[in-house]
């Protein structure tokens, strides 16, 4: 063997085994330990070995925009946007997300935001409460005060809302199976599963996949009022915020349930409005009553930062990650909606010009990060600030009668779904 061949294999070899190293150190890093542990042994990886968090995930995401921009070898053009992950091809994430630490550079122009057009696509028989998208953007479950869940297929909700187009029914699936208001809905990362919180302390899992089901295939009894509820990246840990001061995480599959044991007074506040894991799961966040809005480490479930009166003494109702895991998006009834650095738990930008006190509105990020949603409770409208402004964008009549519910963008394109005491659901997409 020559000396170009011993080099190439040498290099192969260094690679390989940096891999490895990143696979270990993800599953490690996201409590899948077994896993970790199994692959560390057949490789003779240190199981501790250090790398930065989430290098795995970042240099596959850099991979597949790199591929999703280049022609395929011997075509003229490839079938970009989609891998093959879980029960639908996943969108390949936007390559150019809002980098939010620009924040710090001083003033920047703000974005166009772009005209839109809504349509009422569904209604429950009392207040639409909640809604999901799924991990791919091609479903969108909503949950009602009448304690029925409807699933919509995004795409032929798209369809009904061209002009000349016939009777289309985007609806394929209603779920009944709790006897209380639903409060919040989530999507399994790869499994036909949508899993279901309700006042009635149950959450509930359905099996989409299946046609005629119209019932929970398993369902946990929780103690408390289920307000939240979040699946881990993973799948197989499923994180409730209830009325209990402190977040409950389930397994999957056993349903057997976790709570962290060794808790500051300061860590304690009162129920939890939302639960909302990262984009890797090693950190998850909750939006309080007493106003507070806590970081949790993923894999120990300690409280690693608490921001006590993040909404001063209202409630705090909505907490979000942005996908680089370095900011989070917090809304509540003091008026405010706030972007926080997790790192240091300070205020780095504030977006004014919504009201809402009565409800427990959700602030939301539009798929590329560019755009915050929230609403206004007294005008019933859909209030749009620039993400690294805070300018005002828009402010878009909702078209419901009565407060607005839910606000839920998809995470990949430009769309997202309103929930109103009215009973209705409208979805929103840009002007064609």
């Amino acid at each position: 063997m020559g000396i170009v061949d011993q080099s190439r294999l040498l290099q192969e070899g260094l690679l390989q085994r940096h891999v490895m190293a990143l696979i270990v150190s993800y599953l490690r890093d996201n409590n899948l330990n077994q896993a970790a542990t199994a692959v560390a042994n057949a490789t003779m990886i240190p199981l501790n070995i250090e790398l930065p968090p989430n290098k795995l995930l970042e240099l596959v995401q850099k991979g597949l925009a790199v591929e999703s921009s280049a022609p395929a070898r011997g075509s003229a053009s490839i079938d970009a946007g989609t891998s093959s992950i879980g029960y639908g091809p996943l969108p390949v994430l936007p390559s150019r997300l809002t980098d939010f630490n620009s924040l710090q550079t001083g003033k920047r122009a703000s974005k166009f935001f772009p005209k839109l057009v809504s349509q009422q696509i569904s209604e429950h028989k009392n207040a639409a409460r909640c809604a999901r998208f799924s991990p791919d953007g091609r479903l969108v479950a909503t949950g009602g005060a009448d304690a029925s869940i409807k699933l919509f297929e995004v795409e032929k909700i798209q369809q009904m809302m061209l002009p000349d187009v016939g009777s289309i029914r985007p609806a394929i699936r209603t779920f009944f199976d709790h006897i209380h208001p639903i409060n919040d809905l989530d999507f399994h990362p790869q499994a036909h599963i949508l899993v279901s919180g309700a006042k009635d302390r149950t959450i509930k899992f359905f099996d989409f996949a299946k046609t005629s089901a119209r019932r929970a295939v398993k369902a946990i009894q929780d103690t408390h009022n289920v307000r939240s509820v979040c699946f881990h990246p993973c799948g197989d840990f499923l994180l409730a915020g209830t009325d209990h001061p402190i977040p409950h995480l389930y397994d999957s599959n056993t349903l057997q349930c976790y709570v962290s044991a060794s808790l500051q007074e300061k860590h304690v506040g009162s129920a939890i409005n939302q639960v909302r894991f990262s984009e890797s799961g090693g950190l998850y966040v909750t939006a309080s009553k007493d106003g507070g809005v806590r970081f949790w480490d993923g894999k120990t479930a300690r409280c690693v930062r608490a921001i006590q009166g993040a909404h001063v003494s209202a409630e705090a109702t909505s907490a979000v990650f942005t996908r680089d895991q370095r900011y989070v998006l917090s809304c509540g009834k003091d008026l405010a909606v706030v972007l926080w650095d997790v790192g240091s738990g300070r205020q780095v930008k504030r977006y004014i010009g919504s009201q809402h006190s009565q409800t427990r509105c959700q602030a939301v990020f539009t798929h590329n990060e560019e755009f915050v949603l929230s609403s206004d409770e007294p005008k019933g409208e859909v209030v749009v600030w620039d993400a690294l402004t805070g300018d005002l964008m828009s402010r878009l009549n909702s078209n419901h009668a009565g407060a607005l519910r839910c606000i839920e963008h998809s995470p990949s394109e430009a769309c997202f779904v309103t929930c109103g005491s009215d009973r209705t659901v409208r979805f929103w997409q840009t002007a064609r």
